[in-house]
């Protein structure tokens, strides 16, 4: 059976076809600057990437160029092999807890929630009628970043603001990244042989979060009301206090947009160091001697040291901790760092199993009181066995 794992952006598309339930890879994507001009895709097939430049006004028109491709690669003969196509959906507020078959009332509801995630529910939607038009055959099933965060209880979810704002407005921590922590809880349980376990999931990349998982459920993350929340990242601020935002308005006469635009966009690694936003050139500008890229990778650190140390009094100790998604698979130095820091809580890292990039690894040492490991993540896998899932109870 043939599904795609599939990831719309406002200008951009990303995709992986899988033969399931093997969960091989036959073919994987991405489209990027559809309907802005100087567009492009790129495919990966047999361990070949190819680049190729087309014009794309449109997602419908990238999609019918994506299944001509899966025809002329001999990916597939007919459009009906494909009898699924999961979406990446960012908020599913609290209504989904779980992922759904793509209906009218689904779609009406993700359209509403688009005040919640502005920047990516309708362009995840426009992903949807795209294949919708496109492979009308298909069973399309929507997974959401939110779901899996939807076990948090409310003295871990709720901010200490009037109440009312939640039950009017539905201001609470919603999390994100939900795919990615849950593919690692699920992994761990594999691993550790317990479903019960405790395990802190770092996923930090350019964008970032962790989460406290128990039992195979989340029990706390640092995303929150918006993916702004929580860690410092790569052009984002993480928590603040939310004063300091009048307070540049004031001075610098810039309206709220252009505000939340400098927290979301010109901040974290960014906007401290003045370099960049990408962790490798921090760390090439630190061994450099950088005084900002220093500043800016010591920030970084203790803020995620301080969410470990949190989640692992609230977890009552910890099985694991993991790395994941670019920082956490491939900079050792990063990992390095981190774990040094919780050297008090018994954590000890092995230096010679660190050095490892984008490989599953243990890299704590034996008498390490908790495990900690390297798991690159997998978040189009998880929306393909959850699709898989759906269409093979619909033939039941």
């Amino acid at each position: 059976m043939k599904i795609l794992s599939v990831n719309a952006g406002s200008s951009s598309l990303k995709f992986t076809a899988y033969e399931m339930p093997e969960e091989k890879v036959l073919i994987s994507g991405a489209f990027e600057r559809i309907g802005i001009g100087e567009s492009f895709y790129t495919i990966k097939i047999n361990g070949e990437k190819i680049k190729k430049e087309k014009e794309f006004a449109s997602h419908k028109e990238a999609v019918a160029t994506l299944i001509d491709e899966l025809l002329e690669n001999g990916v597939i003969s007919s459009l009906e092999e494909i009898e699924g196509v999961g979406h990446r959906l960012v908020h599913g507020g609290e209504k989904y807890a779980e992922s759904v078959v793509i209906d009218e009332d689904v779609v009406q509801t993700v359209s509403e929630l688009s005040e919640l995630a502005p920047l990516h529910n309708p362009a995840n939607l426009i992903g949807v009628e795209a294949f919708k038009s496109e492979i009308p055959s298909a069973l399309e099933v929507g997974c959401f970043d939110t779901a899996f965060h939807q076990t948090m209880r409310k003295k871990e979810f709720l901010y200490p603001v009037p109440y009312e704002w939640y039950e009017k407005y539905g201001v609470r921590k919603y999390g994100f990244h939900g795919m990615s922590h849950a593919y690692i809880a699920g992994r761990m349980a594999e691993i550790l042989g317990k479903e019960d376990a405790r395990v802190i999931s770092c996923h930090i990349g350019n964008g970032a979060s962790l989460c406290a998982i128990k039992d195979g459920k989340s029990v706390d993350t640092s995303m929150g009301f918006t993916p702004n929340a929580g860690l410092m990242m790569g052009t984002r601020s993480g928590d603040i206090d939310a004063t300091l935002i009048p307070f540049i308005m004031g001075k610098t006469g810039k309206s709220l947009d252009e505000v939340i635009n400098d927290l979301n966009k010109k901040s974290g690694y960014l906007g401290v160091s003045g370099i960049s936003s990408d962790s490798r050139d921090i760390e090439e500008a630190v061994e450099k001697g950088n005084e900002r890229a220093i500043l800016s990778q010591e920030m970084y650190v203790e803020r995620i040291v301080n969410y470990i140390a949190e989640y692992y009094l609230e977890l009552g100790g910890a099985d694991a901790i993991v790395f994941t998604a670019g920082v956490g698979e491939n900079s050792a130095s990063t990992r390095a760092q981190i774990i040094q820091c919780l050297e008090p809580l018994g954590i000890k890292l092995d230096e010679e199993k660190n050095q490892t990039r984008g490989k599953e690894a243990l890299i704590s040492t034996e008498d390490s009181k908790v495990q900690v490991y390297v798991i690159p993540t997998d978040e189009e896998v998880m929306i393909a066995r959850d699709t898989y899932r759906f269409i093979q109870e619909r033939t039941i």
